[in-house]
């Protein structure tokens, strides 16, 4: 994946031309990001170069979790950074850190998509190689986790979201509350009666394959 014009891809030889440093090991990754944040807006094309390597893969995973699409978890995050180069100058420092910020805008942009009606897509069953030897195993795994996706799709979004963060991203209540600027209590609440949505879906699952075994 990729950042348009503004990333430079010619490797640290130019982050060094550019100005931009390696980080010393006791910067704290917040210092870090504040650090190039301030040279961005100096319109330093590397330091935003290294923002983005520092972040969008996380990014990128978190718009994934959401969408279960790609190409549109793609757009979310190259939309979201760019912001940061077109809007270069304007960060209020010390007002959030640069991650939980990242992570509120992705988060509501998925959001956003996620309202917007659209066609459903077929998803083609896996194959599965024969004499594989662990070809059953991959097979059950396989419909574990569709199970697991299908029942995270009929939960509200912000339960949804709130587990994602949560069991994905491992983040705090605190910083969950910070990114979906709500309350701890909120939040709790949220992962409370998300984990109990997930538990009924999933037994009710489980159930009808049983019985789709059973009828005759």
């Amino acid at each position: 994946m990729t950042i348009g014009a503004p990333v430079m891809t010619d490797g640290d030889s130019e982050d060094r031309k550019a100005g931009v440093q390696a980080m010393p090991a006791f910067v704290r990754p917040a210092d870090a990001d504040d650090l190039l944040l301030r040279r961005i807006g100096c319109g330093e094309e590397a330091a935003f170069r290294a923002l983005v390597e520092r972040h969008i893969d996380r990014a990128y995973a978190l718009a994934l979790r959401i969408l279960q699409n790609g190409a549109d978890a793609e757009d979310v995050v190259q939309e979201t950074l760019l912001k940061i180069w077109n809007g270069r100058g304007s960060w209020e420092e010390g007002r959030a850190r640069f991650s939980t910020w990242l992570y509120r805008v992705v988060t509501n942009r998925c959001l956003d998509i996620r309202r917007q009606p659209r066609m459903e897509e077929m998803e083609a069953a896996p194959e599965v190689a024969d004499g594989q030897p662990d070809a059953l195993t991959s097979l059950h795994r396989h419909e574990v986790s569709d199970l697991l996706q299908k029942a995270m799709d009929r939960l509200p979004d912000q339960q949804r979201v709130a587990i994602i963060l949560s069991y994905f991203d491992d983040l705090g209540n605190a910083e969950i509350a910070e990114v979906m600027e709500t309350t701890v209590s909120a939040v709790e609440s949220l992962l409370k009666r998300g984990r109990q949505a997930l538990r009924k879906l999933l037994n009710r699952a489980e159930r009808d394959i049983r019985q789709s075994f059973t009828d005759d």
